[in-house]
């Protein structure tokens, strides 16, 4: 914004900024603008609640007004995107998924204009800014990109038309300071916009009767749950399907032994229970946990709709905050103890690892009988917590990592890999570009 001051010279400028988030883009704004007045808006209620300050309006946009957009970072070629490309995390077209499973999309040129254009704007001005940020100590250069534009709401046409002729589309290096940025002028009249063809790229619901139909082998689940896309706002991690979660579930379809007789313990399931549901087929007994109310009134919805009637009676649905005695107490009154105990997706809040540790060394059995070891397997995406911090924990509590496996590598026992077949797409399960690693401890 402080590259298009032009922007804020009429005499009461109003803006619109989406993904306000907490305000730290809106409130600056108003300090060095005094007469402009923003529309803030953002998907997450919890940062509406932080900006409500700001009182909005009923008025948007009017066919003389400006839209400039600005996206940080999110341009095609930027640093991040070629990172996202080396560690196969990449879903689509220049979209992505992070390492937490929240998402990005990097912009060029041509999709931005033409985004805009469908929306009834034309293109005033657009440039790519390319800077080179050094890292002296590591000896690092980073090519750093963004994408910064200007577009005129078209008032003769609900459709926008661009005239290449016109529009300054073009890429700029950021000078060093003291140098002139603004190698051309801008328009007058601005607002902060974007279309709503951007939020429709993500196809987000926020309801809880999203559908997703599993399809494996010889098993299919229809299982109701939260959208991955408002993951970030939403308070319940465990009303979604994670990818380990259906990595882990074709797992045991393919290899009923790891669970064929045996006491079963799924930790922290949510609520689509995939894992359990097919566990139930071979166990002994599965006992499915998960700390959250909604997430288990939700399991329990899912599990009467998908599994049979006749191993309802096999898979118990229980409630279990870690490190908490009563809820191991309870669990324990169902099973004196477990010979297999698994994890999806359970080890990305770091304050929860060593509970987690802690509830799985009381409840995993101690008796050894050659094939039958007690066993705890935790599969994830690495998110805010590194392996050697997981590992660490584990060890303290009395565990030791038998196998590993990470994308089809295997550091270990050769455990984890007799689970694959050569000619099985069981590696792939619709994950390929989904960087899991799978665990293996016993006492």
């Amino acid at each position: 914004m402080s590259r298009s001051p032009s922007l804020f010279l009429q005499p009461c400028p109003s803006g619109l900024k989406v993904g306000c988030g907490a305000g730290n883009t809106v409130f600056p704004l108003i300090a060095t603008h005094p007469n402009i007045f923003i529309h803030a808006c953002d998907f997450s209620p919890r940062a509406i609640d932080l900006v409500k300050c700001c009182r909005t309006s009923g008025r948007f946009l009017s066919p003389m007004v400006m839209c400039f957009f600005g996206n940080r970072d999110y341009a095609t070629g930027d640093l991040a995107q070629e990172r996202f490309t080396s560690k196969e995390q990449q879903i689509s077209e220049n979209f992505y998924v992070r390492g937490d499973g929240t998402r990005a999309y990097y912009f060029s040129n041509d999709y931005l204009t033409n985004l805009f254009k469908k929306n009834g704007f034309e293109t005033a001005e657009i440039s790519i800014y390319n800077k080179q940020v050094e890292n002296r100590s590591r000896e690092l250069v980073m090519n750093r990109r963004w994408i910064q534009a200007v577009f005129s709401l078209n008032s003769s046409s609900g459709q926008g038309s661009v005239d290449d002729s016109s529009s300054g589309s073009q890429e700029r290096d950021v000078p060093r300071p003291g140098e002139d940025i603004h190698s051309k002028d801008h328009a007058a009249d601005a607002e902060i916009d974007i279309s709503e063809s951007i939020t429709e790229m993500f196809a987000s619901s926020p309801s809880t009767n999203e559908v997703t139909d599993i399809k494996l082998k010889s098993y299919s689940f229809r299982i109701k749950g939260l959208g991955r896309e408002p993951q970030h706002t939403c308070k319940s991690t465990g009303l979604m399907l994670w990818e380990s979660a259906r990595f882990i579930c074709n797992l045991l379809l393919e290899n009923p032994s790891i669970v064929t007789g045996k006491r079963v313990l799924e930790l922290g399931c949510g609520s689509a229970g995939i894992c359990s549901m097919v566990a139930a087929r071979s166990a002994e007994l599965v006992v499915a946990t998960d700390g959250d109310d909604e997430a288990l009134n939700l399991l329990k919805e899912n599990i009467a709709a998908n599994v049979e009637p006749n191993l309802l009676n096999k898979l118990i649905v229980k409630k279990l905050l870690w490190g908490i005695n009563s809820d191991v107490k309870d669990i324990k009154d169902l099973a004196r103890d477990f010979e297999a105990i698994i994890g999806t997706d359970v080890t990305y809040n770091p304050d929860a690892i060593s509970p987690l540790f802690k509830t799985a060394r009381e409840l995993i059995s101690e008796d050894r009988h050659g094939e039958r070891e007690p066993a705890l397997i935790l599969c994830h995406i690495q998110r805010r917590v590194d392996e050697n911090s997981i590992l660490s924990s584990a060890s303290s509590y009395g565990f030791k990592l038998i196998d590993r496996w990470f994308n089809g590598m295997e550091s270990n026992g050769g455990i984890i890999s007799s689970w694959f077949s050569v000619d099985d797409a069981t590696c792939n399960c619709g994950l390929k570009n989904a960087p899991l690693t799978i665990l293996y401890f016993s006492l």
